[in-house]
């Protein structure tokens, strides 16, 4: 039943990948609508560290949380600079010249991400179903601003609508890979989720504090600010509510 649900939770991210068409087809402010998309993810990954995954991980009794916390950190880090990647500069400029170059570097970053992102996602619901919930959905609200970004500089990439959403989906079903994969692994070695799940956290701290809030100051006026703020904290507040009920 754990594994269903994985899957299912995996695939419902996974579809996220055609978030892109609806926005085209109503013709809406790509850029204008992810400024505050990003808001909101914000508030919900960081919503999603401190009252869920960090407090679980101390009730656990988890081994050096805060080390692994740090640990985190540090790995999506390197993970950025290795990929040479940064999830919100495309979002924020997806209709800046993109080389031909770019969408492979799109696609791979994505397939690494999703990836984790299903470990991230097996690996909360291996420890609770409220848990993997509010995991999840803090995914799927950061996810909608990066897919839409992507999609936007596959297109101008050269990538056809049709051709950009069907990569995107393909390169998302590798987050159904990296669940089935740890769900599996973790029934061999139990132990390894009160690693993993302090780790995720890093992560999620990591999203929000270093890519996400930074793009936040640039070019605002005072009633965007104020709209940030509000969406800031209903995502924060969603991830309470989810947590504690």
């Amino acid at each position: 039943m754990t594994l269903l649900t994985i899957i299912i939770a995996t695939l419902l991210v996974g579809l996220l990948s055609f978030v892109g068409v609806i926005f085209v087809g109503l013709k809406l402010d790509v850029r204008k609508i992810t400024f505050y998309l990003i808001s909101l993810a914000s508030g919900t990954l960081l919503g999603g560290a401190l009252l869920d995954l960090i407090p679980e991980a101390v009730e656990m009794k988890a081994p050096h949380t805060f080390t692994m916390v740090g640990v985190g950190i540090f790995f999506f880090f390197l993970l950025e600079k290795f990929l040479l990647w940064r999830h919100c500069h495309h979002h924020q400029h997806p209709n800046d010249h993109a080389r031909p170059t770019a969408a492979a570097m799109i696609l791979t970053g994505d397939a690494v991400h999703n990836f984790i992102d299903g470990i991230i996602i097996a690996t909360s619901f291996n420890v609770g179903f409220q848990v993997g919930l509010s995991v999840t959905f803090a995914i799927v609200l950061h996810e909608i601003p990066q897919e839409l970004g992507d999609f936007g500089v596959l297109v101008h990439s050269g990538f056809s609508v049709k051709k950009a959403l069907t990569a995107n989906f393909l390169i998302s079903l590798t987050a159904v890979v990296g669940a089935v994969i740890t769900h599996f692994f973790l029934g061999v070695a139990p132990n390894l989720q009160a690693y993993l799940l302090p780790i995720t956290a890093g992560g999620f701290l990591y999203v929000a504090l270093a890519d996400l809030i930074p793009q936040l100051h640039e070019f605002v006026t005072p009633r965007q600010t104020w709209g940030q703020i509000a969406l800031f904290v209903i995502g924060f507040g969603m991830m309470m509510l989810l947590t504690h009920s």
